[in-house]
């Protein structure tokens, strides 16, 4: 669209607005239409042709979608890390916003509304790019790909992943916004045609297949939710009665489907804080649950590493088999900055005191998420993907699991810090977006919920509710396909990177010579 002027008090409305209606995307409210909608009010607050005041409407709109967006982090560590968090993130989509304006005046994208669409859309997809990865090592939450797993778009995720799903999002609100400027000179044309690609995107989307065949057999699978006493950070105070809570559940599930009645048992992340390999007290809690099921029975763990000069922890799934006990474990790759290890320990102290409940910081893992299980149904080991909690957030790491092998996705978490917030359904939703994106079954199974069960589809078949025991228990297929977006792997952002960039360079090349001419 040209670049008309408005006025700043309406565009930084706009902004605003655009950002709180995007919110309404993700669960729990889960309206994905509103994601386009409110980058329709994105755009057209963007049209002041600055590239200063473009950052800043982008800074507005970040930061009215990133404050309730991520209330989560203010229940779970106060309001200052709640606060920073949504500053720095909004901080980028500003920096994004700067780089589409500096773009929009090249001559290649100036005039054309379809390419200017299709181009915002990358360079959104490569701002979402930067922040799954950068500072101290991302934070992948609000991808506008995560609010679509209702959406038709949701099938577009098995041809280019995250990438392309926020791309489209964006260039259908660029879409719905040049609709506006089109009203007052009655251009039916365009007003018809705008709406008319939408929706043809929308329906096309439905077109693209999506396998649930079970090609290497299926898994048996119980779930262990297990609860804890309290939300809250004081959840995991007394760590033997969050053991408890899970043998005492497997226990239920074994009463429910007999002594080897499933394949596999799955205990959340941290279900065991104390680690049954060194505590003896442990090892029995667990090897009574493994006795009952007479399954194996993977589950969240720490191991300490206090050999060095500086003492590490690392947060592991376990692999504990009857009669064998624990013969294999996975180390999460990606820690939480802030949360599970402290970066700049000291400076982060004076804005929060909660740094210091973080005594020993995590390090991290180096081998892929894959857990090989023997399945005696089976007669082989079957390659699990354990992308432990945040880490279902991030694309490479899960892509590298299922190009490793893995024929069924696992994802365990401990939400109980933060409470009844939207935190757990967000989750849920990437899980289930992942499930689509690889072609996977997938169990998300979390210490309080919400846990479910997840069709190669990304059909939820089973949840549980928030604070909450229970035990989910579900024949799933093993899948060895491996979907279009699995082997494009990072060509598509690598890709929509040069694109922005030379976007980038033509608009900085071209945009003084546009100007001499106006």
């Amino acid at each position: 669209m040209p670049p008309l002027q408005p006025r700043r008090l309406s565009t930084a409305a706009m902004a605003a607005a655009g950002g709180l209606l995007t919110d309404t995307a993700f669960p729990q409210r889960s309206w994905w239409p509103m994601a386009m909608v409110g980058i329709a009010l994105l755009v057209l607050a963007l049209r002041r042709d600055s590239a200063r005041w473009g950052a800043a409407v982008g800074f507005i709109w970040g930061l009215s979608f990133f404050l309730p967006h991520i209330w989560w982090a203010n229940y779970a560590v106060g309001v200052i890390p709640w606060v920073a968090l949504s500053v720095a993130e909004a901080g980028l989509v500003a920096a994004t916003c700067a780089v589409w304006v500096w773009i929009r005046r090249g001559t290649l994208v100036s005039r054309m509304i379809l390419g200017q669409a299709v181009v915002l859309g990358i360079v959104w997809a490569v701002g979402e790019q930067v922040r799954q990865v950068w500072p101290f090592g991302g934070f992948p939450w609000g991808r506008l790909a995560f609010s679509q797993t209702d959406s038709p778009l949701l099938r577009l995720a098995s041809l280019g992943g995250a990438p392309l799903v926020s791309a489209v999002v964006v260039a259908l609100g660029f879409l719905l916004a040049s609709i506006v400027p089109r009203l007052r000179k009655a251009d039916t044309v365009r007003l018809i045609g705008a709406p008319a690609a939408v929706a043809a995107v929308l329906v096309g989307s439905l077109l693209v297949p999506l396998g649930t065949n079970a090609s290497a057999g299926t898994l048996r699978v119980g779930a262990v939710q297990g609860n804890v006493a309290e939300p809250g950070l004081g959840a995991f105070a007394n760590a033997f009665e969050v053991l408890n809570n899970h043998a005492a559940g497997t226990e239920l599930l074994a009463a429910e489907v007999g002594p080897g009645g499933v394949d596999l048992v799955v205990w959340p992340e941290n279900s065991s804080d104390y680690n049954p390999r060194v505590n003896d007290d442990a090892r029995e809690v667990v090897e009574r649950a493994v006795d009952a099921i007479d399954a194996p029975l993977l589950f969240g763990t720490d191991r300490y590493d206090e050999g060095g000069e500086i003492p590490y922890r690392y947060n592991e799934m376990l692999l504990w088999l009857p009669d064998e006990g624990p013969v294999f474990s996975y180390a999460k790759q990606i820690p939480a900055a802030f949360a599970e290890y402290i970066p700049m320990r000291d400076i982060a102290r004076i804005f929060s005191s909660a740094v210091d409940l973080v005594g020993v910081d995590m390090a991290r893992g180096t081998e892929i998420a894959v857990v090989p299980v023997p399945i005696e149904s089976l007669g082989r080991e079957v390659p699990v993907g354990t992308i432990i909690c945040f880490e279902v957030a991030y694309d490479a790491l899960i892509r590298e699991s299922v190009l490793g092998g893995a024929e069924i996705l696992f994802v365990p978490t401990n939400n109980a810090s933060f409470g009844f917030t939207a935190e757990s359904d967000q989750q849920l939703a990437m899980s289930r977006f992942r499930a689509v994106e690889h072609g996977r079954a997938t169990v998300q199974i979390s210490t309080v919920g919400v846990s479910g069960v997840i069709a190669p589809n990304g059909v939820l078949l089973q949840t549980t509710e928030l604070f909450t025991p229970d035990q989910l228990v579900a024949t799933l297929p093993l899948r060895t396909e491996v979907t279009i977006s699995d082997r494009l792997g990072d060509a598509p952002i690598v890709l929509f990177t040069l694109i922005t960039m030379l976007g980038l360079l033509t608009g900085i090349a071209t945009a003084p010579r546009r100007k001499r001419r106006r």
